[in-house]
C-alpha cells in the first residue's frame, strides 16, 4: 500500500474516532436538572403585598446580553454564536441593568441569564441584575446545563449554563424549579432543558400570590412542545387558583400571542416554527387568561427575528406576555420600546391588582 494512501486512511480513522468520541461525549453529558427547591437570596423586604392595591410586573428576555441591534444569531439565520466581545457584553448588560432600575417594577421576571457559558465569555450575568435591583429579594432557576457544542465550526457555541431570575419587592416565602417536557430525539440537544420557576409570596390572609417565571421552547421540529409546556403551566396555575391563591405568570412563550402578528405589524412570519399562534382551545376550561401586551394605537412588537442586524422589514412579533388567574384584575399591559437596542426582545410590563376575596374557609388555607 502506498504511503500516501496509508496516511489518508489513518487520517480518516482518526476523524471517525474523534467524531465517535465527541458524539459519545454529548450523549453521556446530556442531562436534565429536574425539580428542585430554590434558595431565596438578597434582602428580605419588610412589606407584604395586599389586595386592592396596584402592582407592576416586568418580564424581559435579555438574550444573554449579546443581542444588540447589530447582532444576528446562527440558530436564527445570522452569523454570530457568541456576543461580539466581553467588553461589549459587559457594556450591554450594564444598559439592561439601567433599564430595569428605571422601570422600578414591584416584580421582575428575567429570562436567558447566563452564569457560565462560552457564548458570554463565562460571565456570571446575575451580578448585573442584582446590582440593578439591590433592594429586592430574588431567586435563580437554572434552565439548562449543556455540553460543549462544536457547531458552528467557525465559532463553536460551546457549553451553556443559563437560567431565569425572579425579583420581588415583597418577601418570597419559598420557590422551586419545576421541569417542563422537552422534545425527544436529536432536537433535545438544540433546545436543551426547560423549566419554570414558581415563587410564593405570602399575603398574610391565608393566601399567596404565586409568581411564575418561564421561557418556553423555541428550537423544536414543529412547535408543539411549547404548547405542551404551556398546558402543564396552566394546570399548575389552575390548581393554585382552586386553593384561592392569586396567580401571575410572565415570560417568553415563543409563540405568536397576538394570534396574527403579521396583521398587526405588517411583517410576514411564515417559516418560523416558534412564531406559531397558540391554539384557540388551549385555555378552555381554565380560570386563567392570556394577557398579550398591545397598544392598538401604537403597536410595538416584543421580539424580532435574529437572522441578522435589526433592519426595516425584519420579521417582528409579540411572544412575551403574561398569564393571570381570574382573581387578578389587569389594569394595563404594554411593550416597553427599546428599539431592540439591548436584546432581540423588548421588555413587557403589566399593571394589576389582586381582587379582595372572602376569607378562606378552614382547611382551604395554603399549606
Amino acid at each position: 500500500m502506498k504511503k500516501g494512501v496509508r496516511i489518508l486512511l489513518l487520517l480518516f480513522a482518526a476523524l471517525l474516532l474523534l467524531t465517535g468520541g465527541y458524539v459519545g461525549y454529548v450523549l453521556l453529558r446530556y442531562h436534565r436538572l429536574g425539580d428542585q427547591p430554590l434558595a431565596v437570596q438578597g434582602p428580605v423586604p419588610a412589606e407584604q403585598p395586599e389586595t386592592g392595591r396596584e402592582y407592576t410586573v416586568v418580564s424581559y428576555n435579555v438574550g444573554f446580553g449579546a443581542y444588540e441591534a447589530d447582532f444576528g444569531f446562527f440558530m436564527d439565520g445570522g452569523e454570530r454564536s457568541w456576543a461580539w466581545s466581553k467588553e461589549r457584553l459587559d457594556a450591554n448588560l450594564g444598559k439592561i441593568g439601567d433599564l430595569l432600575r428605571r422601570q422600578d417594577a414591584d416584580f421582575c421576571l428575567i429570562q436567558e441569564v447566563d452564569i457560565d457559558s462560552t457564548r458570554s465569555y463565562h460571565e456570571d450575568e446575575r451580578a448585573y441584575m442584582t446590582a440593578a435591583m439591590p433592594e429586592k429579594g430574588y431567586i435563580f432557576a437554572q434552565n439548562y446545563d449543556s455540553p460543549f457544542l462544536l457547531y458552528p465550526f467557525y465559532q463553536p457555541h460551546g457549553a451553556s449554563r443559563s437560567g431565569i431570575m425572579t425579583f420581588s419587592s415583597f418577601p418570597i416565602g419559598s420557590s422551586e424549579r419545576l421541569e417542563l417536557p422537552v422534545e425527544a430525539g436529536f432536537m433535545k440537544f438544540l433546545d436543551l432543558d426547560r423549566c419554570y420557576a414558581k415563587s410564593r409570596i405570602p399575603l398574610g390572609e391565608g393566601r399567596d400570590l404565586v409568581l411564575y417565571d418561564f421561557h418556553l421552547s423555541a428550537y423544536t421540529s414543529d412547535g408543539t412542545i411549547a404548547t405542551e409546556q404551556l398546558l402543564l403551566l396552566l394546570a399548575d396555575m389552575e390548581g393554585e387558583y382552586a386553593r384561592h391563591n392569586y396567580c401571575v405568570a410572565g415570560g417568553d412563550f415563543n409563540k405568536d400571542i397576538l394570534g396574527d402578528s403579521t396583521a398587526v405589524f405588517g411583517r410576514p412570519t411564515e417559516g418560523a416554527v416558534w412564531a406559531q399562534p397558540i391554539p384557540e382551545s388551549t385555555f378552555d376550561g381554565y380560570h386563567i387568561s392570556l394577557v398579550a401586551p398591545l397598544d392598538e394605537d401604537r403597536p410595538v412588537p416584543s421580539c424580532r427575528n435574529a437572522d441578522g442586524p435589526y433592519h426595516p422589514g425584519q420579521m417582528v412579533l409579540t411572544v412575551d406576555g403574561f398569564l393571570v388567574s381570574e382573581n387578578v384584575e389587569v389594569l394595563a399591559a404594554g411593550v416597553i420600546d427599546t428599539g431592540f437596542a439591548y436584546s432581540d426582545h423588548n421588555p413587557v410590563e403589566m399593571r394589576f391588582l389582586l381582587r379582595p376575596q372572602p376569607e378562606a374557609a378552614p382547611g382551604e388555607e395554603n399549606q
